[in-house]
């Protein structure tokens, strides 16, 4: 499957980590300063003053979460990969199980399983909606008609659902 064609595993682990850092940095950010700008004082300066304190403290914190959540699951990703020979949609969902139930191990075991099902349902939902979108965005070009030959002299009629998709040369 062309999905699962990404980074190889050691260097998939730092982009995943990074990529994770940078989403929860920028929506933490964007979360926070609305919420730093409706906790604060009435008046356009602190208002403005306190959405960026608020980006400023929990920002970089928020960011730091979604980099550990990042990594830890492109770590367990990586290992299942290797165990198991194949990169396919239920070693995403194990990771997300594993991460969901890693991360909630100092709170007891009935919040791991908690957090365990939660990690689990939430990848299968993301892996099922990554599977739909690729069997119908494939579908839309299955009926299509192969490309224009580099001859300019071979176009196709004006009327024809392919015309004006040439190659590059008959531009030249």
């Amino acid at each position: 499957m062309e999905e699962y064609i990404r980074e190889p595993c050691p260097w998939r682990i730092v982009d995943d980590c990074g990529g994770a850092f940078t989403m929860g940095a920028i929506g933490g950010g964007i979360f926070q300063a609305i919420k730093g700008f409706r906790n604060a004082p009435t008046g356009v300066k602190y208002r403005f003053r306190g959405s960026l304190n608020a980006i400023r403290s929990r920002a970089p914190q928020i960011g730091g979460s979604f980099a550990v959540w990042g990594g830890l699951f492109s770590t367990i990703d990586c290992g299942l990969v290797r165990i198991r020979g194949k990169e396919d949609p239920w070693n995403s969902i194990s990771s997300g199980a594993l991460t969901g139930a890693i991360l909630a191990s100092r709170s007891g075991p009935t919040t791991m399983v908690g957090s365990a099902i939660m990690g689990g349902v939430l990848l299968a939902l993301i892996e099922g909606v990554g599977i739909l979108l690729t069997r119908y965005t494939s579908g839309q070009f299955q009926n299509v008609p192969p490309q224009i030959m580099d001859d300019p002299t071979q176009l196709p009629p004006k009327d024809s659902p392919t015309a004006g998709f040439g190659s590059y040369s008959q531009y030249q």
